[in-house]
C-alpha cells in the first residue's frame, strides 16, 4: 500500500463542543469561541477545517458538535467550500455533552464501519496552529505510529512553564517509527516550580488534546477500560437518525454514556500510548492572555484589535468588537474587551479566572453569558436594536434563498420594512413581493412567512408590538430546517 493511499484514510474528526467561557464577552453559550475570528479573518472552526483540507492526505472531515450549533457549523463549513452532505463534511449532533471519549467513540464507530483500517485525527475546533507545515509533518509521524497499532497523541514542545496545561513525559523511541515515542507518563497540571523543571528537562511536553487513532484499536481499548461508554455510543448510533444534512444521535442512549475524557478513559491506561513531540505554534486559546501571547505587539507590548488604542500602556490586550473606540491610558498587563452589550476589564494574570464571573452573571439571570444581541438562525440572523414597553425593534438579515418558518404569534403583531434586497411575504392567503423601502403589516394571529428569493442578502427592520414579545411566542406550522 502506498503512503498516499494510507494517508487518504485519515479522517479528520473536529470536536466542536464547549462554551469557551474564559473568552467572554465575545464567546457565549449560543455562539462560542470556535465560531469567532479570533486569530485570523476566519473562525477557529474554519481554520481547523482548512488545516486538513488536503485530499491527498485526508478524507472530508467529520464534525461532532452540540446539536444547537448545527446550522452555524454547516454555514461556516459551506463558506470555505466544505458543504455538509454525502460527498462532503459530515456533521454528527450530540444531544448532550459527554466529553471526548464518547465523541471519539462515535467517530471511530462510523469510520470503522466504512473502513476497518481507518484512522481518525481528533482535532478540537478551538486550537490555533501557526506552523501548518510542521503540523503536517507531525501528522505523518503519528500516522506511521498508528499503522503500527499505537494510539498517538501530539506533545507540544513547551515554550514557558505553563501551569494551565497537562504534560506528557516521553519514553523510549518506538522501533522503526521516526519521531514517535512511547508515553512514559501523563502528568496533571503542575505547580509552577514543577513546570519550570519540566521546561529544563526537555523530555516533557504539553498535552495538546489532539490524537491520531486507529479506529478499531481505539474501540478495543475503550471496550477494555470503559465499556459503558462504548455501549452507550453504539446504542446512540443505532437509534440515531438522519436530519437534513446532519445525523442526530439518540438522546437517551447517548446520555447514558459516562462523561470522561479520552485521556482518563484510555490514554492513561493503555500500553499502546505514543507521543509525537512537535513545535507547531500551538495554543488552545483558553484565555485572553493566550491571544496576547500570539498577537502582534506594538512597541509597548500591547495587542490591539478593532478600533482600540493603548496609550502610554504596556503589556495590554485591547479589543473593540462593536465599532466604539476603546482607549487605554497608563495601564499595565490589562485585558479590555468591548462588545455591543458588555465590556470586560481584567488583570491579564487573572484571565483564567473569568469563569466564576460568568457563572455569577448566569445566576443573576442575565442574558449576556448566553447569547449576543446578534442571534444566529439557520436562515441568517436577527439583532435587537431597541426595546420598550410593549414594543421591540429588530434588524433581520435573511440569506439568499433562505426562508423563515411558516408561523403565527398569539401575543404580538409585526411590521416589516425592507432596507435592501427583495422579500417574498406570505400573509394569510396572500403572497406579497416587497422591495427596498416597501413595508407590510402582519396582524396578531395571522399565519405568515418571510423568504428571500433574491441573490443578495435581505435586510429589513422588524417592529414588534404587543403584550408579550418573547421568542417562545412562535407557533411553527412548517419549517424548512426541521425545527419543532
Amino acid at each position: 500500500m502506498t503512503n498516499t493511499a494510507q494517508n487518504a484514510r485519515i479522517v479528520p474528526v473536529i470536536l466542536s463542543g464547549g462554551s469557551g467561557v474564559r473568552l467572554w464577552p465575545m464567546s457565549r453559550e449560543q455562539y462560542p469561541k470556535q465560531f469567532l475570528p479570533l486569530s485570523s479573518d476566519r473562525s477557529m472552526l474554519q481554520e481547523t477545517a482548512l488545516r486538513v483540507a488536503d485530499p491527498a492526505r485526508f478524507a472530508p472531515p467529520l464534525v461532532v458538535c452540540n446539536q444547537e450549533h448545527r446550522f452555524v457549523i454547516a454555514e461556516q463549513m459551506r463558506q470555505i467550500g466544505q458543504d455538509a452532505g454525502p460527498a462532503g463534511a459530515r456533521i454528527v449532533l450530540e444531544p448532550i455533552g459527554r466529553n471526548t471519549a464518547a465523541a471519539a467513540a462515535i467517530a471511530a464507530l462510523i469510520i470503522a464501519e466504512q473502513d476497518p483500517d481507518g484512522r481518525l485525527l481528533l482535532l478540537p475546533a478551538d486550537h490555533v496552529i501557526q506552523d501548518r507545515t510542521a503540523f503536517l509533518q507531525a501528522v505523518s509521524a503519528a500516522a506511521r505510529a498508528a499503522d503500527a497499532g499505537q494510539l498517538t497523541t501530539f506533545g507540544i514542545v513547551p515554550t514557558a512553564p505553563e501551569t494551565g496545561y497537562g504534560y506528557i513525559r516521553r519514553g523510549l523511541p518506538l522501533d522503526g517509527q521516526e519521531g514517535a515515542y512511547r508515553v512514559a507518563a501523563f502528568v496533571e497540571k503542575p505547580p509552577r516550580a514543577e513546570a519550570e523543571r519540566y521546561l529544563a528537562e526537555g523530555d516533557v511536553f504539553w498535552n495538546s488534546g489532539m490524537f491520531l487513532l486507529p479506529a478499531r484499536r481505539y474501540l478495543e481499548e475503550l471496550e477494555r477500560w470503559e465499556p459503558a461508554v462504548l455501549a452507550a455510543c453504539r446504542a446512540a448510533l443505532a437509534g440515531g437518525r438522519a436530519d437534513l444534512d446532519f445525523f442526530r444521535l439518540e438522546e437517551e442512549a447517548f446520555a447514558a454514556a459516562p462523561s470522561i475524557s479520552i485521556d482518563h478513559a484510555v490514554m492513561e491506561r493503555t500500553d499502546a500510548a505514543a507521543v509525537v513531540p512537535c513545535a507547531i505554534g500551538w495554543t488552545d486559546v483558553g484565555a485572553w492572555s493566550a491571544l496576547w501571547d500570539i498577537g502582534a505587539k506594538d512597541e509597548g507590548g500591547n495587542v490591539c484589535h478593532g478600533d482600540a488604542i493603548a496609550w502610554d500602556s504596556r503589556g495590554c490586550y485591547v479589543r473593540s468588537e462593536d465599532g466604539a473606540l476603546v482607549a487605554l491610558l497608563g495601564m499595565e498587563d490589562a485585558v479590555v474587551v468591548a462588545t455591543e452589550d458588555a465590556v470586560l476589564v481584567a488583570a491579564k494574570d487573572r484571565a483564567q479566572d473569568i469563569k466564576p464571573l460568568v457563572e455569577h452573571l448566569k445566576a443573576q439571570g442575565r442574558d449576556e453569558p448566553r447569547q449576543h444581541r446578534r442571534v444566529h438562525r439557520p436562515w441568517g440572523y436577527y439583532q435587537s436594536l431597541h426595546a420598550g414597553d410593549r414594543f421591540q425593534v429588530k434588524r433581520l438579515t435573511v440569506a439568499p434563498g433562505a426562508r423563515l418558518s411558516l408561523q403565527k404569534h398569539y401575543h404580538r403583531a409585526e411590521h416589516w420594512v425592507v432596507v435592501n434586497g427583495t422579500a417574498l411575504v406570505t400573509r394569510g392567503e396572500d403572497q406579497i413581493l416587497l422591495r427596498e423601502n416597501e413595508s407590510v403589516y402582519i396582524p396578531l394571529g395571522t399565519l405568515h412567512r418571510l423568504e428571500n428569493p433574491g441573490k443578495v442578502p435581505l435586510n429589513l427592520i422588524e417592529v414588534q408590538s404587543g403584550a408579550y414579545l418573547g421568542e417562545d411566542d412562535i407557533v411553527r406550522i412548517d419549517d424548512h430546517y426541521g425545527r419543532p
